[in-house]
């Protein structure tokens, strides 16, 4: 019998892998590959809202898990995914620079908000108004991430790629039973996948496309990441990821005239140079409507968890949700309220 049987690998699979395996806990993982938001996210971590300039929940917590995750990951796969880089929100106007520094002064964003005004001038960006830098940021390469764990699970034979028949699970005795596996315990990662899960398709999980570019610039100059209406990062040799659009219709990961359009249109009013559209990608993020992770126990069937809904901010919650979930079930440790899918049970 091993401990874990996991459907997933992408951000929210491998985080519960991992915190699993960390754990000295024996594991298997069912992927079919279906899912792609993952691999072809911009992987940017960032503890502001830089809309509204205001603090991600828990962020200092957050990224203290994350960052203790990701190094152990680079030391266990031998290879760089966690890269450190300053993300600069452009700023359109003087109001918008007295709104940050208004916002630095907060207690609960003083961490992660510079109160130096950045003036430099990168090649090819208009900014009069300059920039305001947010400190613990950078972005994990994910796609890089995910082959490489995926790699490191086939290695050690933790991998089936397969489809996940969910009318074969066998609940007996507290303990999961499906094909020839049995497990302690059945964790769903599957992302935008959920909506075919008869266990926990009643909730709310409402996906989100995105599109995103590799653009070639070769005038461009950048050593950080510029958040706009778009972010760019550098990925070297004059190459950036640029995204992402908000799709809420469209739940297809094909990639769109409308969306190229879109993105090519808001590059164009950032970059006063000339770019070439080297990749088109598309995914459904599996988002929540209290843009909130979905994390908990079956109602009824207490082998049966899930962790899913990490959104738009996989990198930074992945880690933190994967343990969350991984001390309720052997600790009892309770659920934060804000994350429990218990939240969604119908009252009275």
């Amino acid at each position: 019998m091993i401990d874990y049987l996991i459907i997933g690998s992408g951000l929210a699979g491998i985080s519960f892998s991992e915190m699993a395996l960390q754990n000295n806990k024996s594991i298997i993982v069912l992927d079919n590959d279906s899912q792609n938001s993952s691999k072809i996210a911009g992987g940017l971590y960032n503890p502001v809202i830089l809309k509204r300039f205001t603090e991600v929940g828990q962020a200092k917590e957050h990224l203290q898990i994350m960052n203790e995750f990701f190094a152990n990951i680079e030391q266990k796969l031998e290879c760089k995914v966690d890269y450190k880089l300053p993300i600069l929100r452009k700023f359109f106007s003087i109001e918008e620079q007295n709104n940050w520094f208004a916002a630095s002064d907060k207690v609960n964003l003083a961490p992660f908000l510079s109160t130096q005004l950045i003036s430099r001038k990168y090649a090819a960006i208009d900014s009069p108004f300059g920039y305001g830098e947010v400190l613990q940021t950078g972005y994990v390469d994910t796609a890089l991430l995910l082959n490489k764990y995926k790699e490191y699970l086939i290695v050690n034979k933790l991998l089936r790629q397969e489809s996940f028949d969910y009318a074969l699970v066998k609940e007996e005795n507290n303990t999961i039973r499906y094909k020839d596996i049995q497990a302690k315990h059945l964790i769903f990662a599957e992302g935008f996948g959920m909506h075919a899960n008869p266990y926990f398709n009643n909730l709310p999980l409402d996906g989100t496309k995105g599109e995103l570019f590799i653009i070639k610039a070769t005038a461009l100059d950048l050593d950080v990441i510029v958040n706009t209406s778009v972010f760019i990062l550098p990925l070297g040799k004059g190459l950036f990821k640029v995204g992402a659009t908000y799709n809420w219709a469209d739940k297809t990961d094909r990639p769109t005239e409308e969306g190229k359009a879109e993105l090519t249109e808001r590059i164009k009013e950032i970059l006063q140079c000339d770019f070439e559209i080297i990749a088109h990608f598309a995914g459904v993020r599996p988002t929540v409507k209290d843009r909130k992770p979905l994390v908990g126990t079956h109602a009824a069937q207490n082998s049966i968890h899930i962790l899913n809904g990490l959104g738009t901010r996989g990198v930074m919650l992945g880690p933190a949700m994967a343990k969350a979930l991984f001390e309720k079930i052997e600790y009892n440790k309770p659920l934060d309220k804000t994350i429990d899918i218990r939240r969604f049970d119908k009252k009275g």
